[in-house]
Order: C-alpha cells, then sequence, then structure tokens
C-alpha cells in the first residue's frame, strides 16, 4: 500500500539485489555497436550484504538475441529490460508482486486518483488466470454485463494465457470511444462468452451514503424505489453506505457525508440501523481501511495486525470518535470484495459489531508497498500479512459470511443479498 511505510526500504534491496552487483544500481549505459555489447559500469559493487550474482548467461542471451535475430526492429532494449525485470519478479510467484512499467504503472495511480480511461473493471489473477475482482459501479464493464469472479481468457482475439496483470491493463484499457473485445468464461461453467465493450472515462466516487426504504413482513424484505411507496406497518427505514474502493480520495469524500447521515441517524427513530454494503470492492490503502473501520469501532479496538515474518506482530487500532460505534450494521460481501474491504469486514465482525451477509470474499491477505523506481516506473512489493483481530489469515479462503446468500439468477433486478441484510437489521 503506498501509504504503509513499513519495511519500504527491502523494495530498493530487492532491486539492488538482482541488477546492483553488475549494472550498479540501474546505472548502467549499453551501447550497441555492430550488434556487440559496449556496457559501461558506474559501479559494480553490491551493497553490503547482497550475494553475489554471475551475470554472465544474461548478456550472453542478450547478446545473441541482439546478433542473431532476424528482425532488428522488433528489438527495443527498453522492452527487453522491462521484460527481463517483469520476469524477476514474477518469479516469485505473488501475483500481487508486481513490476509496472510506465504506463501501466501510470494506469494504476488513474484508477486510485478515481479517473482514468477504459471498461472500469478491477482485475487479479488465480491459478495463474486474468480474472475479474469486480466491475466498477455504472461502469462499461459492468453494464456489458461482466461480473466479479470472470475470467478473461482473450483480448481482441489474444489469449491470455501467460499473462500478467500488467500486460491484461495495458491491452484492455485505451482511449475513449474505442472498443475492446473480450473472450470470458463464468466462474463453474466452460463455455467462452464474448463481449465488445467500448471505453469511456471512468469517474470513480468511491463513496454513497443514504436513507433508504424497505417493505418487509415476517418472511422478507422488499426494497423500495421510493419512499413514498414504503407504506404501512412493514415500512423499514434504514441507511445505506456503499463503498467501492478505498482510494486516493476516499476518506475525504467519506468525512463529506458522513456527518449529514449521523444526524438523520439520531434525529430519526425509525432509523433500524446501518447496511454497509462492501461487496465488489477491490481493496485499496491500508491506511483509509483503518480510517473508515474507526467509524464504527470504539477508539482503541484493534483493526487489523501485520506480521512480516521478521519483527513482532504491529496492530493497528481505531484511532478516532466514530459516529457510528453504536448503531447496528450488517455488512455485504461477496466474491469481489478484496483486501481492504476485507479487512473491514473482518474487524467489525471480530469486535462483535456487524454480521456478515452474503458470499465468501476474495481471499487477498496481503499488504504490498508501491514506489516510483524513476522513469515513470513502478514495483509493487509484498511486506507483510495482515490478520483480523482474532489472528484470522483470509488468504486464499476470504471470509465466510455469518448468513449466506446468492444472487437471483432468475431475477436480476431484485437484489436479495441486499434485501437479506435489511432481514437481519430487524432481527
Amino acid at each position: 500500500m503506498k501509504r504503509t511505510k513499513i519495511l519500504q526500504i527491502l523494495l530498493g534491496l530487492f532491486i539492488a539485489f538482482i541488477f546492483g552487483y553488475y549494472f550498479g544500481v540501474n546505472k548502467v549505459t549499453v551501447d550497441w555497436k555492430a550488434y556487440k555489447p559496449n556496457i559501461n559500469i558506474v559501479s559494480k559493487e553490491p551493497p553490503s550484504g547482497i550475494t553475489n550474482i554471475n551475470f554472465t548467461p544474461f548478456w550472453t542471451v542478450w547478446e545473441k538475441l541482439m546478433v542473431s535475430y532476424y528482425d532488428k526492429s522488433k528489438l527495443d532494449q527498453q522492452k527487453m529490460l522491462n521484460g527481463a525485470i517483469s520476469g524477476m519478479v514474477s518469479s516469485i510467484g505473488d501475483p500481487f508482486t508486481l513490476y509496472l512499467p510506465p504506463i501501466q504503472n501510470n494506469d494504476f495511480k488513474e484508477g486510485l486518483a478515481g479517473q482514468f480511461s477504459g471498461i472500469g473493471a478491477e482485475l487479479g489473477t488465480k491459478d495463474q488466470d486474468i480474472i475479474v475482482i469486480s466491475p466498477l459501479d455504472g461502469s462499461p464493464a459492468e453494464k456489458a454485463g461482466i461480473k466479479a469472479g470472470d475470467t478473461i481468457v482473450s483480448v481482441d482475439g489474444q489469449s491470455t494465457s501467460g499473462w500478467n496483470i500488467s500486460q491484461a491493463v495495458e491491452k484492455i484499457r485505451g482511449p475513449k470511444g474505442t472498443q475492446v473485445a473480450l473472450g470470458i468464461v463464468r466462474k463453474d461453467a466452460t463455455k467462452k462468452i464474448d463481449l465488445k465493450i467500448t471505453r469511456d472515462i471512468i469517474n470513480v466516487k468511491s463513496v454513497a451514503m443514504e436513507v433508504r426504504t424497505a417493505n418487509c413482513n415476517d418472511k422478507e424484505c422488499k426494497i423500495t424505489p421510493k419512499a413514498e411507496t414504503c407504506k404501512g406497518q412493514g415500512c423499514t427505514s434504514f441507511v445505506y453506505i456503499r463503498l467501492s474502493q478505498f482510494g486516493d480520495n476516499t476518506n475525504q469524500e467519506w468525512l463529506g457525508l458522513v456527518g449529514s447521515i449521523s444526524s438523520k441517524v439520531k434525529n430519526d427513530k425509525n432509523i433500524k440501523g446501518i447496511v454497509f454494503d462492501l461487496r465488489n470492492n477491490p481493496g485499496g490503502y491500508l491506511t483509509d481501511a483503518a480510517f473508515i473501520a474507526s467509524e464504527f469501532l470504539d477508539k482503541g479496538k484493534a483493526v487489523v495486525s501485520q506480521d512480516n515474518g521478521i519483527t513482532d506482530r504491529s496492530t493497528m487500532y481505531a484511532t478516532r470518535e466514530g459516529l457510528f460505534t453504536k448503531d447496528k450494521i450488517i455488512v455485504l460481501i461477496n466474491k469481489g470484495s478484496a483486501s481492504a474491504s476485507e479487512i473491514v469486514a473482518g474487524a467489525l465482525r471480530d469486535n462483535k459489531r456487524a454480521t456478515l451477509v452474503g458470499e465468501t470474499s476474495f481471499g487477498k491477505g496481503t499488504i504490498q508497498t508501491a514506489e516510483d523506481l524513476g522513469d515513470g516506473a513502478g514495483l509493487h512489493v509484498t511486506i507483510a500479512k495482515w490478520l483480523t483481530p482474532l489472528g484470522t489469515w483470509v488468504n486464499g479462503k476470504g471470509l465466510t459470511p455469518d448468513v449466506e446468500v446468492q444472487l437471483d439468477a432468475k431475477d436480476p433486478s431484485r437484489d436479495t443479498q441486499l434485501e437479506k441484510g435489511i432481514q437481519e437489521l430487524l432481527e
């Protein structure tokens, strides 16, 4: 996470480990004359404690390509270097430790800033496949029918086999108004579905809060589109909070809305509680997760623990006076809820502040730090795993909801998970 400061020094050491010995922490120039390398090494001494690495095979392969490959126009030295670094990082086998060349790094930053040009889908990897963690609310991806858990098997007719996240993002994003063709396979299905999606400018507002109503009886609740259609003894009012990501502007957006909603809760005794919707929230900044969780927890309560396997485990706590520390809360999660959204959901449940309703979450239990490497490139490195306050590590298995509810595939107009969440408020 960008704001996570712990162990960021490891990022520099990691890069230096591989490339520091032979070309002095990225200070090497290569001048090919007659397709033979003339290498000027500014410093060849590795940092203290780094094992010497024999780079002879690397440069041998580089020279063989430059001399022997038949189409010299394909030999882009910057791309070759980026490919070498990407291969080094991917050899770790951690899908969340990534080298991002300039274009992909810029795309990532734009996403957290809340604006970019593309289809509006958060991607991840699972079992070496490119999968959709979640489509963004109102995005071209969502409108085209992309769903959390979909596997992207092709982009514009090219197979995604062997691709990493950076490659997938580079191919899928593009200028507003252009089209991209995706081949997807639904979870637990084998037949490919082909979709054409028109790219657009994606403006992501990460926070929405409003008072909503539903007609409820002993068996079910039905959401009412307008307050005036909610009548009789079964009319139920509740606060609906939707958080779509933990990005650059999330905390500011949250503070801009939470005060007025809190006043409505205090002044309207008919409001039964809060439904906090974290479905299809792919995560974001760790510090933001702690900030948001603090709205619902008493000051000093544990939010998340970090374990880097080197030093003692450290814990983040609720650090401010929250406005919803006494209100009943239902948290909605699904397979698109990942990372920071899982941290918040896990913290609220472990502190006995919320009931989880929906589907098992994604299961991303690690923390990354992001650093710019110069020339626009960036590196994300997994620096620790995170645990819920009761010590649960969700990685690969996710959070299991207290009340499991699937969406109604036969009637997509109904939000059965939200309806069940409202029922739980009345229990």
